[in-house]
């Protein structure tokens, strides 16, 4: 008999059986923001191309755009797992991805700067992005590599104390409201690397 692909049992969209009561907390106090932001307040942003500001300043008022966020740093100190609540139970609203995309940079683009960012950016970049003050988007994809990330061509050239990049990057979601960009370039050449993950650094710029 062939072994199935997974042993757990199905799970439905609305089981919530096998949650914790931290994230069950999580995805009762988002309906509650979603629910003061009915469809139509979505097909109004969607038919005339605006950014939902509304719905991402709710979120950031009420402390949940550092979910996952160290509490040091102003954050909830919760994890993916909650996070991916968050934004499941976003879409879930009727939402849909629109609203999911006006956050999920803010939320997972911000892990490795909470991790490997200068002081500077801790005290300042950081909580600013919490608060809602500041967007940022997530600058991965190019118009020649697509999804292909390991072939981005991006070049981020030490110069002096910084590095002077060159490149272009193409769909990036909220970069068009945002005032932060976390940015994945190589400092590396690919035909100077023997694997190709080797040679890419991310930076946090200012977009202006």
């Amino acid at each position: 008999m062939a072994r199935p692909f997974s042993t757990s049992p199905p799970r439905h969209l609305m089981d919530l059986t096998g949650f914790s009561d931290e994230q069950l907390t999580v995805k009762e106090a988002i309906s509650h923001i979603c629910s003061r932001f009915p469809n139509t307040y979505w097909q109004e942003r969607d038919q005339q191309e605006r950014d939902p500001k509304e719905f991402h300043a709710a979120l950031a008022r009420d402390g949940w755009l550092g979910i996952a966020l160290p509490e040091e740093l102003g954050g909830a100190g919760l994890g993916i797992s909650e996070a991916t609540m968050m934004m499941q139970t976003i879409t879930q609203s009727g939402a849909g991805m629109a609203g999911a995309q006006a956050i999920h940079a803010n939320v997972y683009a911000t892990q490795p700067l909470a991790r490997f960012g200068t002081e500077e950016q801790l005290k300042t970049t950081i909580p600013n992005i919490i608060n809602g003050t500041w967007r940022t988007c997530f600058g991965v994809t190019e118009p020649n590599t697509g999804l292909e990330t390991l072939k981005l061509k991006t070049m981020a050239t030490r110069k002096g104390d910084g590095y002077s990049v060159t490149g272009q990057k193409i769909w990036i979601t909220c970069a068009q409201v945002a005032s932060k960009m976390i940015l994945l370039a190589r400092t590396r050449a690919l035909e100077d690397v023997q694997k190709q993950t080797q040679g890419l650094s991310m930076f946090c710029i200012d977009l202006d």
